[in-house]
C-alpha cells in the first residue's frame, strides 16, 4: 500500500464528552495529575474527593474544586452525587477498591495496573460484568492522536506483514520512592513496564510465548526487566524496563514493507515518524 500522506487522526475532543460527576478515591500525586488534566482539558466536574483521613479528603476537596470530602473510601463510593469513581490508590489496592466502588454500583476507571497480576484483573472484569457497571484502566495513552494514526497505519496494511514491536521503558528512580518498596507492589513492570507491554500486545495481539530476565535494585524488588514475547502470528516483541536508569524509551512496530518508529517517551504527545 502505498500512502501520499499519514491518515488524520480520529481521536474525540475531550472537550466534547459529556460532563460526569467524579469520585477522585486517593490524594496522592496520581490523583492530583489526573484532576489537573481533568481541569485544564475538560467539562468533566471533580464532585467528590475520598481519603482515609477527612482532613486530606477536605484538603484536596478545597485544592481541587470539589464540593464534598468524604473521610472514608466507603462514604465516597457511596455518595450517590457520583457519577463515576477513579482508583489512585497504590498498586496493591486497587483490587479491593475497585470492587467498592463496583459493588456501591458506581462506574469506575482504575489507575494503571487494573490489578497486580491477571487473576486480580478478571476479578475486576467480572465484578463490573455481574454488576452492568463500566470499568477500564486508566491506559491513557491509547486515546492520544498518533496511537490512533498508527492504528490506522495497521488496519490498512500499510506496513505490510508486521513482523515485531519494540518498547523500552527506563527511568531512574532512587530510594526511598514507593517504586523500590516491595509492600507497595514496586518495580518497574507494574509502573513503568505497562506501557512497554500494553504497546506489543495493542500492536500484536496477545502473546502465547514469554520470557524474561531480570536484575534486582539494591531494595530487593525488581529493577530491570528484559521481555521476548511470541504470538501465534509468527511476530515478536522485545521490551525493556528499569528504574535504575533512564534508557531511550522509544517504540516501534516493523511491517515487511514499513515501520513506525515513536520517538523518546512515546508514550506522551510527541513525534513519530513513518
Amino acid at each position: 500500500m502505498t500512502l501520499t500522506s499519514l491518515p488524520t487522526p480520529r481521536t474525540p475532543r475531550s472537550e466534547d464528552a459529556p460532563s460526569l460527576r467524579w469520585g477522585i478515591l486517593g490524594t496522592g500525586w496520581i490523583a492530583r495529575n489526573f484532576v489537573t488534566s481533568l481541569h485544564g482539558h475538560t467539562r468533566q466536574r471533580v464532585q467528590a474527593v475520598g481519603s482515609r483521613s477527612l482532613e486530606s479528603a477536605t484538603r484536596a476537596a478545597r485544592d481541587w474544586e470539589a464540593e464534598t470530602a468524604h473521610g472514608s473510601y466507603e462514604a465516597l463510593v457511596a455518595d450517590p452525587s457520583v457519577d463515576v469513581v477513579y482508583v489512585a490508590t497504590p498498586h496493591n489496592h486497587h483490587l479491593p477498591h475497585a470492587l467498592l466502588a463496583i459493588e456501591a454500583g458506581k462506574h469506575v476507571l482504575v489507575e494503571k495496573p487494573v490489578g497486580l497480576d491477571a487473576e486480580e484483573a478478571r476479578r475486576i472484569g467480572d465484578a463490573a460484568d455481574a454488576a452492568g457497571v463500566f470499568c477500564m484502566e486508566a491506559m491513557w495513552s491509547l486515546f492520544l492522536p498518533k496511537f490512533d494514526i498508527v492504528r490506522q497505519l495497521l488496519d490498512a496494511g500499510a506496513l505490510g506483514r508486521i513482523v515485531a514491536a519494540h518498547a523500552d521503558m527506563g527511568e531512574r528512580f532512587d530510594p526511598p520512592h514507593r517504586i523500590h518498596r516491595s509492600d507497595l507492589a514496586g518495580g518497574p513492570l507494574l509502573d513503568l513496564g505497562t506501557y512497554a507491554a500494553t504497546f506489543a500486545t495493542w500492536t500484536l495481539g496477545a502473546p502465547d510465548v514469554v520470557t524474561a530476565v531480570a536484575t534486582p535494585a539494591p531494595t530487593g524488588v525488581n529493577g530491570s526487566l528484559a521481555i521476548a514475547l511470541g504470538t501465534p502470528s509468527g511476530a515478536t516483541a522485545s521490551l525493556h524496563t528499569s528504574i535504575l536508569a533512564d534508557s531511550a524509551t522509544t517504540a516501534a512496530v516493523i511491517g515487511t514493507d514499513a515501520r513506525v518508529d515513536l520517538h523518546s517517551r512515546y508514550y506522551l504527545p510527541g513525534p513519530m515518524t513513518l
